[in-house]
């Protein structure tokens, strides 16, 4: 097998790419497994980092594959993890539109949509998960979490302000 770094990434992204139901952020505990755990190309503080970054940054959210890529290989790693991820997904999605659109009435087709909103919801709330344990690195902090994701589900606030009341406290040293 290549070792080359951007073989590595290439196939990586493009496996993950077809197995990503609900977007990038659906596949952020694998990356994150990967990334961190298993190739060791960052660290956990770094991996959560990039995954501020790219939620700050305009754009798709799949912009974390491209700072994972150029961490690993400069601006090459950051093009080849890019287009990796978002080529095989798009030529499929090209491949299946037409047939997906003319049984748009067909029972078979409403239940796989049926079944994939549960699986996408899951696949997005572990990325949570392993985002808040990378996130929180005090009682403090994990706290702030649980209460801004109850917060968040129970009530209509919107989670800016709760995410400002967190920075806020963070800035001010309590965290």
């Amino acid at each position: 097998m290549n070792d080359s770094p951007l073989t590595t990434l290439f196939i990586y992204f493009a496996t993950l790419s077809l197995f990503a139901m609900g977007g990038a952020n659906s596949a952020i505990p694998e990356m994150h497994r990967v990334a961190v755990g298993t190739m060791h190309w960052m660290t956990d503080r770094q991996f959560g980092d990039m995954f501020a970054i790219s939620q700050l940054s305009p754009g798709p959210n799949v912009i974390i594959v491209t700072l994972i890529g150029y961490h690993v290989a400069g601006i090459a790693g950051g093009a080849v993890a890019t287009i990796a991820m978002c080529g095989p997904t798009c030529f499929l999605a090209f491949l299946v539109a037409g047939v997906w659109d003319r049984f748009k009435d067909a029972p078979w087709r409403i239940a796989i949509q049926a079944g994939l909103v549960p699986v996408s919801l899951g696949l997005i709330a572990a990325s949570a998960f392993v985002l808040a344990r990378v996130a929180d690195s005090n009682i403090y902090a994990a706290a702030i979490t649980a209460a801004t994701a109850v917060m968040a589900f129970a009530t209509r606030i919107n989670p800016l302000w709760l995410f400002a009341v967190g920075g806020l406290l963070g800035l001010s040293g309590w965290l």
